[in-house]
Order: C-alpha cells, then structure tokens, then sequence
C-alpha cells in the first residue's frame, strides 16, 4: 500500500496515460448553491496499466471517470492524456457505460463499426475490424443480431468502464471479468475501471484506488496488487494474497462505506 495521504504524487507525467492532476469537481445547484463532489484529486494511469476506483455511494467514482473522458470539465486541476492536457473530448478513450448503450436499430456488427466509422475509417474497414473484434468476444455468429436479440452479458460485449459488470448475475460477471482480462491482455491499455465490488476489483487491477465518503470527496487510498498474472476470477480468490489484501483495504473502505449510508440516511 501506499501512503494514503499521498496516493500518487503530484504533477505531470508523460508516461501516464491518464493524469488527474489536483482535479476539483463542483455542480451548481438549483438554489445557486455549489456541490463540491471531488477535491483535490491526483491519480496517474500509466500505459497498459489496470486501474480500478472503489469507494461508497455517491464520491464521485463516475465523475473522476467523466473528467478523463472529457465529458466533464473539472472546476480546478488538470487532466492530462499522454502528456496533453484534455481540453475537450478525450477521443483516444472508449467508455463502457454501467447500462448497455448500443442503438437498437443497428446489428450488433453494426454497433461495434459506427464509432470507427464516425471517426472516419472507411466502412468496409470499420466492419472488418469490428467482425472480428466480435469473434474475439465470442459473437462472431452473433454480427447479424439486434440488441433485443442479445442477452445481457452478449450486450456487454459489444459496448473507460464504470461498473460495466453492476446488471448481470455472478456467473456472467465472472465469465466477463476473464473475458476483459483476456482481451486486456492480450492489448494492454490504460484501464480506468469503476466498481462498488473490492474483491471484483481486487481480482482485475494492477492497482486500487479508495475513495472518501462524498461531499469533497478524496482520493485516500491506493493499493497495489502485487498477484501474478494471467488470472482467473475464480480461481484468484483463493489465494490467501488476496484476502490479506482484500483486508486491509476494506478496513480503510468500511469506514468510509458507513459514512456515506448515515449521509444518505440524513439527507432523507
């Protein structure tokens, strides 16, 4: 574990896939208030690094994961991608969001071919590409479905991570978490991947990263996962690696947890 005072130190690396340098987040509220969501965070993604963000309800996981896509501009601090700073939409990103987005009038072929095809790839590229992707996933035969057609963790497969894995069963979870390990492998890109679940996180990361009860809420935490790779789901939980670590996170995480239900609790 690293110090958890001090997660990452700050300022820019141009190794880093990501960096959040000193970010602030703050929504303005219908009254003219302001909701401070995130304070002061500063955590940095290296290339072909797995990451994942774990704290309770409501800190602002799914916010840090917007600031670095760019769909989200921070109210202080800077995000850089490569050593750039991101000033607007971060186009070297994909995002899965916690439902399935996909357009239900598109094949699942289709789906996976538009964001290249949107990005200028001639179409016959694009569906190249995406077929075998697809087939890389399992869905080769699957191209000239509809999503409706697709059971959940099928969708899934064809849509920067936040709670990918939260609507499916804990059997498709596991079957997906080796899934995304293999793909990852097999890549190895910067991976910044949200979760309420530690041991889900434990098991996929390179790194976990705490965060406080909201509001203002801080990084405080960061845990490097020191388990040999490749993985399996299953078989990772096992090892008693993994549940002294599991440990000594939740003892800094169970706090936190607490705090942001008797907040919840306070404000109904």
């Amino acid at each position: 574990m690293t110090d958890p005072a001090a997660a990452t130190a700050p300022g820019r690396s141009n190794d880093a896939a990501i960096a959040l340098n000193g970010v602030d987040v703050a929504f303005r509220l219908a009254d003219g208030g302001v909701y401070r969501a995130v304070q002061s965070a500063t955590l940095e993604v290296a290339d072909g690094e797995f990451v994942a963000i774990v704290g309770p309800t409501g800190c602002g996981k799914s916010t840090l994961l917007n600031i670095a896509a760019g769909l989200l501009a921070p109210a202080a601090g800077t995000v850089d991608i490569f050593g750039q700073i991101l000033g607007t939409l971060n186009r070297q990103a994909g995002y899965l969001f916690q439902a399935d987005a996909l357009f239900p009038w598109k094949t699942a072929l289709e789906n996976v071919a538009i964001g290249l095809e949107t990005a200028g790839m001639p179409q016959t590229e694009a569906r190249a590409r995406a077929k075998d992707w697809l087939t890389r996933v399992g869905l080769g035969s699957f191209g000239d479905r509809y999503p409706h057609m697709l059971s959940g963790g099928q969708r899934k497969r064809v849509g920067l991570m936040d709670e990918p894995f939260g609507p499916l069963d804990a059997q498709t979870r596991q079957i997906m978490g080796n899934l995304l390990l293999d793909l990852w492998s097999a890549d190895r890109k910067a991976v910044l991947f949200v979760t309420h679940d530690l041991e889900e996180a434990i098991a996929l990361s390179d790194r976990v990263v705490i965060m406080s009860a909201g509001p203002s809420a801080r990084i405080i935490g960061d845990w490097r996962v020191k388990l040999s790779r490749p993985r399996d789901i299953a078989e990772i939980k096992l090892d008693p690696a993994f549940h002294d670590l599991h440990r000594d996170i939740w003892q800094m995480l169970k706090s936190e947890v607490i705090k942001g239900y008797q907040q919840a609790e306070n404000r109904t």
